[in-house]
């Protein structure tokens, strides 16, 4: 099997989609995908239960992709080996009315995953520059002063908002979150492939929307949109990743292996030490129990 290196996807300012693949196979077989994935993910699980003694660090894990990319399902395989309690979920849908009432990071900010956590947002923060800017006209919505029409949203708008992104991260980082985001990287036949199975398979009927053809009509305004947010924040303390998307055990295996790949790096992760007194005393406690 081919082996994953993270800066082999590692994104890059100016980025150019086109330029990236949507499918890669790792040279191995499905089965030997699956298998592979298995080992990795165990070794996840036990960083993750190590992270939670360490007590100083939580792990962010970003998904974004167009429609159908896969992230519901590389949630489930890949943290599947996780203690439950270790992995908190969110998946963002459009904004309730309260959340509407705070800043658009702020249903982000609460979502966070505490000190000992991975956290995934499935969808996140980035479709504050991705699906409001494809649809400006959201971005009313929030009722920000000095926007009062769609025309008042230009360029320095959306500038301001990359910024007030970074800075985010920024914060989040400098206070013990390890941030990953991962761009799911799904070509527009792949995709149509998905929806028609979804279509197909009564089983599936319930993911599908009408609404994800008129959206599929905007693929090279999303596009866009992808390049830009992803090339104005990719920074070396909060890193994007283009992973191929069109194999879905492949890209489960190439996300799982940057995370093990780049936590590994955190050497200051570890159970801590006993108590002198406690360790000094370990074979009295052990013998009180047997006599019990």
């Amino acid at each position: 099997m081919k082996q994953v290196r993270s800066k082999a996807y590692l994104a890059q300012p100016g980025l150019k989609l086109s330029k990236h693949a949507t499918f890669e196979d790792l040279g191995s077989t499905q089965k030997e995908l699956k298998k592979e994935l298995r080992e990795i993910r165990k070794n996840l699980g036990d960083f993750q239960n190590t992270l939670y003694a360490h007590g100083k660090y939580a792990v962010l894990i970003c998904l974004q992709g167009m429609d159908t990319a896969g992230k519901d399902s590389l949630i489930r395989e890949v943290f599947k080996d996780c203690n439950v309690n270790g992995v908190e979920v969110h998946s963002f849908k459009v904004p309730t009315e309260l959340e509407r009432d705070h800043d658009y990071i702020w249903r982000h900010y609460i979502a966070l995953p505490a000190k000992g956590k991975f956290g995934a947002f499935n969808r996140t923060h980035y479709e504050n520059v991705l699906v409001t800017k494809v649809h400006p006209e959201y971005i009313l919505g929030e009722n920000i002063p000095g926007i009062h029409k769609v025309e008042d949203i230009d360029k320095e708008f959306w500038n301001k908002r990359y910024d007030q992104i970074n800075n985010f991260e920024d914060h989040i980082v400098e206070n013990g979150t390890i941030i990953f985001k991962f761009y799911l990287h799904l070509s527009k036949e792949e995709q149509r492939q998905r929806l028609l199975r979804r279509l197909r398979l009564e089983q599936k009927h319930w993911k599908f929307s009408p609404g994800d053809l008129k959206e599929r009509k905007l693929w090279d305004i999303y596009r866009e949109c992808y390049e830009e947010a992803i090339s104005k924040t990719t920074k070396a303390r909060a890193p994007w990743y283009v992973i191929p998307a069109d194999n879905k055990p492949a890209a489960r295996v190439i996300v799982a292996s940057i995370l093990l790949e780049e936590l590994k790096k955190y050497s200051d992760i570890k159970e801590p030490e006993l108590d002198d007194e406690i360790k000094a005393n370990l074979e009295t406690y052990r013998a009180q129990l047997e006599k019990e």
